[in-house]
């Protein structure tokens, strides 16, 4: 590492930092604090979206995952698009109009608080712990990159996240998601252009050696959900894009952001359609790799590299001075714009579902300083499970953990659909359909889980039925899970008497209100 790329990096850190000094004097309220008071133009909303799901942690698999095999991680964010476009026009006005901050109080108003409080908890734990694993990951690569004890990365890295969202609220996490963005976009292009020029022969013989080793496609197709193949990424990216935009705090709270439902909307496909070309171009930047790294007079790499250090390696030893900070300051970049973030929303819950909720006689004041404290906890608690995974390499007491909360937070989607597709559907039958789904996935994940509980690095099964185990691929599990509660749910509304749910709870009010609207138009 030369003078000039620590420079840039440490003036990337500065810059988030300013920008939540900044913003700080604007957050006297929770409204501006948490959704920038709803004066940001759509297109900054929309790279914020973007920022935030294209996270350090795409930054470094994708490009593994090609390396590796080839572009079937892809087709889940190609999923993206198509659910967006099918029910994007209902979910933003049903949310601006329902909830005040929290996606999990239209839960509530439909199902009732058990339903906002296990959704917002699991929420809650699925993003702190997502903030933990990106804190690791990425210092560890920063680490390696800087020549720095990966101890002082997390500190460095934890307390600018803290300090931009604490101080700086939304509206700093908006704007610092659109420097972010760019020079996220920016280090990406440089790589590929770098790539496909370097080797002898240029970007045809790239695309000769990708095409003869079979590194652009999304097979296998088989019609097999035991292993990872296109039918399974397929399903799993439905899920992934109801999820996402239908449930999850990170994109729900930045509809709030926007000016009005017109300007959430156009966010909400500026976000997408940006999303799904870095996808491409990150998995793309694994292809040209192994290209560079088996092409005529390419380089050698170390004999034990696995396809995801292959990144990283090439960054470190062929990138020029200048070049290697800006893109190492990218991958930090990313890391920012995904945990300012988780921790902005995470306050946001723990604001409206619990402190709110439970003392609704609080001022504002009192909510915004309890607001700020959870940014200073959570962020805390995220640099803790980082530490933890430092320590214990992401393995036993930490990964069992892991999986006891995907079997607490089983079928969040499947709440989503049956609140928004079924009059009829009824808290009683939604609770039979989450305790069933929360059976299931115990069952699948003890069952197909392999942790190193006694940390001696020999793994097993927590739970060993034998030919009874759950055989399916993972990314199966979630589908599964939301179907359940789905199918499960509706059915058992049949067995409690309750009168209908209110249409303008469901996508039946949306229609309504727009056939009304055109018939007075016509008029």
């Amino acid at each position: 590492m030369h003078w000039i790329d620590y420079l840039i990096v440490i003036v990337s850190i500065f810059v988030a930092i300013g920008m939540g000094l900044f913003f700080a004097r604007r957050q006297k309220d929770t409204n501006t604090y948490f959704a920038a008071g709803g004066r940001i133009p759509a297109w900054a909303v929309g790279m914020s979206i973007f920022a935030t799901l294209i996270s350090s942690v795409t930054f470094l698999a994708y490009p593994g995952a090609a390396y590796a095999d080839n572009w079937i991680l892809l087709v889940q964010g190609l999923m993206v698009p198509i659910v967006l476009v099918a029910l994007i026009g209902v979910i933003v006005p049903l949310f601006r109009k329902v909830i005040r901050l929290s996606t999990y109080e239209y839960f509530e108003r439909r199902f009732g608080l058990f339903a906002r409080l296990y959704s917002s908890l699991a929420f809650t734990l699925g993003h702190f712990s997502k903030s933990g694993t990106v804190f690791f990951l990425v210092s560890m690569a920063l680490a390696t990159f800087l020549n720095v004890d990966i101890y002082y990365i997390v500190l460095i890295l934890g307390l600018t996240i803290i300090i931009l969202t604490l101080l700086g609220g939304m509206e700093a996490i908006v704007w610092m998601d659109v420097v972010q963005g760019g020079l996220l976009i920016g280090g990406g292009l440089i790589c590929v252009a770098l790539l496909l020029f370097l080797p002898e022969g240029g970007p045809a013989e790239v695309m000769h050696i990708a095409s003869e080793n079979n590194k652009i496609g999304f097979g296998p197709y088989d019609w097999d959900f035991t292993q990872l193949t296109f039918i399974v990424m397929v399903l799993n990216g439905i899920f992934y894009a109801l999820q996402k935009y239908g449930t999850d705090q990170t994109i729900v709270q930045r509809y709030l952001a926007a000016r009005n439902d017109k300007e959430a909307k156009k966010a909400a496909f500026i976000g997408v359609f940006m999303s799904v070309p870095i996808w491409a171009l990150f998995m793309f930047i694994g292809t040209c790799l192994f290209s560079y790294y088996h092409g005529a007079g390419a380089p050698p790499l170390p004999q034990d590299i696995k396809a995801d250090e292959v990144f990283p390696y090439f960054i470190a030893h062929e990138l020029p001075v200048g070049i290697r900070g800006l893109i190492i300051a990218a991958l930090a970049a990313a890391a920012i714009s995904s945990l300012d973030s988780d921790l902005n929303c995470i306050s946001a819950i723990a604001l409206q579902d619990y402190y709110v909720r439970f003392k609704p006689q609080c001022t504002d004041r009192q909510q915004l300083r309890f607001g700020r404290w959870m940014v200073v906890i959570a962020g805390l608690g995220a640099l803790g499970v980082a530490c933890l995974y430092i320590s214990w390499g992401g393995e036993g007491v930490l990964g069992a953990l892991f999986s006891l909360y995907a079997i607490f937070s089983a079928g969040i989607v499947g709440i989503f659909l049956l609140g928004l597709f079924s009059r009829r559907a009824n808290k009683q039958g939604l609770y039979v359909g989450i305790a069933v789904a929360v059976l299931f996935t115990a069952y699948a994940v003890l069952t197909s889980t392999k942790v190193d509980i006694d940390g001696d690095g020999t793994k097993a099964i927590l739970l060993d039925l034998g030919e009874w185990n759950f055989q399916q691929h993972k990314y199966m599990l979630g589908v599964y899970s939301h179907l359940i509660v789905l199918v499960v749910g509706y059915l058992a509304s049949f067995l409690f008497k309750t009168p209908l749910a209110d249409k303008n709870l469901t996508i039946y009010g949306y229609l309504e209100n727009k056939r009304l609207s055109s018939t007075n138009q016509s008029i």
